[in-house]
């Protein structure tokens, strides 16, 4: 935006100190005018002990004194308070330097102002950690649209593919091509349905309502039931009523997701486990899964879009697109909640939903 030039503060507040000690000075030359001045007589007196100055004679001689430590205060005036503007504007120098290097697109620049806490490092303070925030956000965004781009490119490789092998081949049966295709095609389709998902959670404005969160367990549980005897697994659901408000389909598709990558991750030899129940104000999903132990580290990095277990490469025909937890970690924040991910001490993996409860 431009905006046309103006004064800088620095000379602002400098006039503001020279109008302050006009005003000042000026006020004590009226208080002298009217209780001292006044009172005088406008004629010379002669008496005994001597001669007694009027009015108009102490004037003459007040008047060139009083005019000079006038002139003297303006500049004493000026000088110091251009010095004590500089002084007290020199955070906001350092603020605006860097807020043009973060305009440039500098985003790791930070103020970093030394010294005790005041408005001005209070100031600085907020503003280095919003554009901590800021660059935390872009990367991650950087990351999502790179390994998105990635995702995306795949099925559409593999697509390409077969055609090529397909018109070099014209024996080929027509029938696994199909099978392949639609099976690459309904990746694909799964991968973008994913990312729609996730960007309406991120935008909020979703109806609400009362939800049973007993109640999405079981229906995904219930869903879920042919994966689980697919591989072995053995499903149990438990919980009282857990009451939250907010969308049945979205928090509908946080069940789901996390059943689902409860049963794809965990070890065949231990059950999958959903509990729920109410704790304060709070309406509470718990999905645990056996298997290995996991290091923290990789636990607090499974929630980021496309990854998926220990290893970013690794799946399976039951996976998705690596996209489950981050979907429920945007359903869950839409909502005001939080979800907790935790490695079991035995191996293996706990989420945990925390939503705040309907009727709290």
């Amino acid at each position: 935006m431009t905006r046309p030039r103006g004064l800088s503060a620095r000379v602002t507040l400098t006039l503001s100190y020279v109008g302050l000690v006009l005003v000042a000075g000026a006020l004590i030359l009226t208080v002298v005018w009217l209780f001292l001045l006044r009172y005088v007589p406008d004629e010379p007196l002669f008496t005994g002990t001597g001669f007694a100055p009027s009015q108009r004679d102490l004037l003459r001689a007040f008047a060139g004194p009083a005019g000079a430590v006038m002139v003297a205060l303006l500049f004493l005036g000026a000088v110091g308070g251009w010095f004590l503007a500089g002084r007290m504007l020199a955070p906001l120098d350092a603020l605006t330097e860097a807020t043009r290097r973060a305009d440039a697109g500098d985003l790791s620049t930070r103020v970093r102002m030394a010294g005790r806490q005041d408005e001005f490092r209070e100031l600085a303070d907020s503003f280095d950690g919003m554009l901590q925030r800021i660059e935390s956000h872009v990367g991650e965004q950087r990351r999502f649209a790179a390994n998105a781009s990635h995702e995306l490119r795949t099925p559409l490789a593999i697509t390409r593919t077969l055609l090529d092998v397909a018109r070099s081949d014209p024996d080929r049966d027509v029938d696994d091509l199909l099978s392949r295709l639609a099976a690459v095609n309904e990746r694909g389709v799964e991968l973008v349905e994913g990312l729609l998902l996730l960007a309406r959670a991120d935008r909020g404005g979703f109806p609400q309502a009362s939800v049973d969160l007993s109640l999405l367990a079981e229906d995904a549980a219930e869903t879920l039931l042919p994966l689980a005897e697919a591989r072995g697994v053995e499903l149990v659901v438990r919980g009282d009523e857990a009451a939250a408000f907010g969308s049945s389909s979205l928090l509908g598709q946080v069940a789901l997701n996390l059943l689902q990558n409860a049963l794809i991750h965990g070890d065949a030899t231990e059950p999958v486990t959903v509990t729920t129940h109410r704790d304060g104000g709070a309406a509470i999903l718990i999905v645990e899964n056996g298997g290995d132990r996991l290091d923290p580290a990789v636990v607090s990095t499974l929630a980021e879009p496309f990854q998926r277990g220990a290893a970013r490469i690794r799946r399976s025909d039951h996976e998705r697109n690596g996209l489950g937890l981050a979907i429920v970690t945007a359903i869950v924040g839409a909502h005001g909640g939080e979800l907790t991910l935790a490695a079991r001490s035995a191996g293996g993996l706990r989420a945990t939903v925390r939503l705040p409860a309907h009727g709290s």
